[in-house]
Formats: structure tokens, sequence, C-alpha cells
């Protein structure tokens, strides 16, 4: 995905998102598994793998397929909304997120691309709060991801300490990371914590490969300490690894914060 967020879109960036939750449908309190909905699932998950390719177009004509299979399968919606939030049609993505928690109050999987989908139009609180709602689901199978992203989404805000909250949370869970390592570093050098920063850049690189993200977050704080044979290494990567990346244009403007 590209973002990502998050999906973990990040997201999925993000990640934000991930694959939504292939529960079955309650009717009358019972769980029913019908062809119908065999259907519907199968189709909702081609449409998911286009949509990780950004193939939009193919992925929508299969949930076409999949909703006319059956019209209340939810996870067609999320996916529905992850498409159009990608392509910036924000009332049709709203729509479908909202449809999809309306068919399952306990989606977590679809409140938490909904989540990220508010905070990524500035609208924090209302993410924030599916977040929660997500999190307060005990069936929920990932949980640290909404946590990273209410993380995110809260440093966003301008709450850092509600973002380290929920980033501490989440590396509990899952502490290799490497997309959550990386936003705790970055939280800890706008807080003017280098010494943290340098750490966490140093975990990041035992779990993970070099982004450009990590490599222009270390030429910062290693600027910001002084070291400028650490500073210019990590810029040589930079320059080296990721020619066409915003982070290079950045270094090469000057233009550290």
């Amino acid at each position: 995905m590209k973002k990502w967020i998050v999906l973990g879109v990040a997201l999925l960036g993000g990640c934000a998102v991930q694959p939504a939750e292939r529960g079955n449908h309650a009717v009358g309190g019972n769980a029913v598994d019908t062809a119908s909905q065999q259907r519907a699932r199968t189709f909702t998950d081609l449409a998911e793998a286009y949509f990780y390719r950004a193939q939009y177009k193919v992925a929508l004509d299969e949930l076409r397929k999949a909703i006319t299979a059956d019209s209340r399968f939810g996870p067609a919606y999320n996916v529905y909304g992850l498409i159009y939030m990608e392509l910036a049609e924000d009332k049709l993505a709203e729509e479908n997120f909202r449809r999809a928690i309306e068919l399952d109050r306990n989606d977590s999987e679809s409140r938490n691309n909904y989540g990220w989908f508010l905070c990524s139009r500035g609208r924090y609180d209302e993410g924030l709060e599916q977040f929660s709602t997500a999190l307060r689901n005990p069936l929920y199978g990932q949980p640290e991801l909404a946590m990273a992203n209410a993380g995110e989404c809260a440093e966003k805000k301008g709450d850092y300490a509600l973002a380290e909250a929920n980033l501490t949370k989440s590396l509990k869970l899952q502490p290799d990371n490497a997309a959550t390592v990386l936003k705790m570093a970055g939280l800890n050098y706008r807080q003017g914590r280098y010494s943290d920063t340098q750490r966490l850049l140093a975990r990041h690189a035992d779990i993970a490969p070099p982004s450009a993200a990590s490599l222009w977050l270390g030429v910062r704080v290693e600027r910001k300490l002084g070291d400028r044979a650490q500073e210019a290494a990590y810029g040589l990567q930079l320059r080296k690894r990721f020619p066409d990346s915003n982070e290079t244009r950045l270094l090469y403007a000057g233009q550290y914060e």
C-alpha cells in the first residue's frame, strides 16, 4: 500500500491500515456462513489484493461483485473506503467506512482504518475515538496497529504524552515493528530527546533496512548533537539509496526542520 499507514496502508506511514477481518455475519445473534457470503468474501479478497497493487479500477470491479453477492458483507465496504481514501474521494471513503461499521459495530479493522482516514484529514479527536473503540474490542486480533496509529494521530494533534503512551503500548505488544520504532524515534526527536532518538534509530537498523525516513532522521539528530562525521555518513547513504526521495531533496535544500 502506498501509505501507511498504515493498512499498516500504511499502511498503511502508516500504515495505518490493514486487511479487513474476515468474520462471519450475525443474523439473530447466530453466526452463519452462506454461499453468498463466501462469494462476497472471495471477491473482497481479490479486491484487496488489487488494492495493494494500486490497481484501483479492477479492485472496484471486484467489490461490485462482492456487494452483488452479499450487500451486507461489511469487509467489502471497508476496502471500498480504503480505495476511495487513496483516490481522495473523501465523501465516498467516509460513507463506506461508516457502512462497514454499521454492519458490524465490533469491526475493529474498519474502525482502525476509518480512524486513520479521519486523522489524515485533520479530524484528530474523531480519529482517536475510533481507535479507542477498536481497542475496546477484546477480540481484536491486531491491537498494536490501532495503538501505533493512535500514537501518530495524537502526535499530529500535538498531544505528545498521549502519542508516547500509545506507541509504548504498541511496542510492548510488537517490539520489533520497525515502523513503530521509527515513529517513536521521531517523537523523541521532536521532544528534543536526542540520545533516545539515536538509541531507537540503532534499534531500527537492527530490525529493518534503512529507509529514506530513518536516514533523514539520522542526519537531523546527528546535526543536533554536533557529530558532523555521522551526519555526513547518514547523508551519503540517503543520497545513494534514495536519490529521488523527498528527504533527499530536503537535504540538498538544507531544510532540516
